[in-house]
């Protein structure tokens, strides 16, 4: 059964940083196969994605907000993917959730996505 744990989120000032990680475990192919996503889901709207990486590592995708203040990165020998998040904004609140895609390249669309983790939260104050 494939799992994917988030960890890494918390509360931080304005213009601060966090790095959230998803480590994925379970039955399937070679994690490197596998694109993953970062999406997002604040308090009463729908889930968003963030951001993808494809299974070697590039192409990867951005959500226009966070571009330039977000980085999705990848380490296939431990089945992680990250997103280090720079300089955050309140509007950066959310619940995150990591997912897995059932193809190598990233894509942004949710329902490209089979697996997800439980979520973490991000809370940014100003």
């Amino acid at each position: 059964q494939v799992q994917l744990v988030e960890s890494g989120g918390g509360l931080v000032q304005a213009g601060g940083s966090l790095r959230l990680s998803c480590v994925v475990s379970g039955s399937g192919r070679t994690f490197s196969t596998y694109a993953m996503g970062w999406f997002r889901q604040a308090p009463g709207k729908e889930r968003d994605f963030v951001a993808a990486i494809s299974g070697p590592g590039a192409p990867t995708y951005y959500e226009d907000s966070v571009k330039g203040r977000f980085t999705i990165s990848r380490d296939n020998a431990k089945n992680t993917v990250y997103l280090q998040m720079n300089i955050l904004k309140s509007e950066d609140t959310a619940v995150y959730y990591c997912a897995r895609a059932g193809r190598v390249i990233a894509t942004i669309l949710s329902s490209d996505y089979a697996y997800w983790g439980q979520g973490t939260q991000v809370t940014v104050s100003s």
